[in-house]
């Protein structure tokens, strides 16, 4: 497994469709449509100034093999504590899950981060993502809060 940049020519129609995920994750998990809608805007105007990644993000492509099977998203939490570092999306392909390229993903989002000074690593799961709840807690990684909700 390895991850390059991600092509600049696929950078336009990732960013709308992980806008997309994002945005219907958000309505999946309790916001309501016009909040999810502006929670996208919102990521995208602090993480895409100018339609392009923060100087400090990283965007990859993984690669199985040398073929393209998902992507990565990672850079600092906050632009003033630079070593702390965020998974804010991965994502892999949808056939090519469940052949370990998460965990490998995963595991290489930790060195570039490492590599670019950063001495924490983080992220969200939603509440419904039992998949990738485990295969987090499977790395190690610990939960540091919990949101909860209720209909009413």
């Amino acid at each position: 497994m390895t991850v390059r940049p991600l092509p600049d020519s696929q950078f336009d129609g990732w960013l709308a469709a992980e806008s997309a995920l994002y945005e219907a994750e958000r309505r999946a998990n309790g916001d309501a449509p016009d909040v999810a809608a502006r929670k996208s805007v919102e990521s995208n105007e602090t993480n895409f100034p100018d339609g392009r990644p923060l100087p400090t993000h990283r965007l990859l492509e993984v690669l199985a093999e040398g073929v393209p099977v998902g992507t990565l998203w990672i850079g600092p939490l906050d632009e003033s504590r630079p070593a702390e570092w965020w998974v804010y999306s991965i994502d892999i392909d949808e056939v090519s899950r469940g052949h370990g390229y998460g965990r490998a993903a995963m595991s290489l989002a930790e060195v570039v981060a490492r590599d670019n000074g950063a001495t924490t690593i983080g992220l969200n799961v939603f509440g419904d993502n039992a998949r990738a709840q485990n295969l987090y807690r499977s790395l190690e990684y610990r939960v540091t809060a919990i949101q909860m909700s209720k209909e009413l």
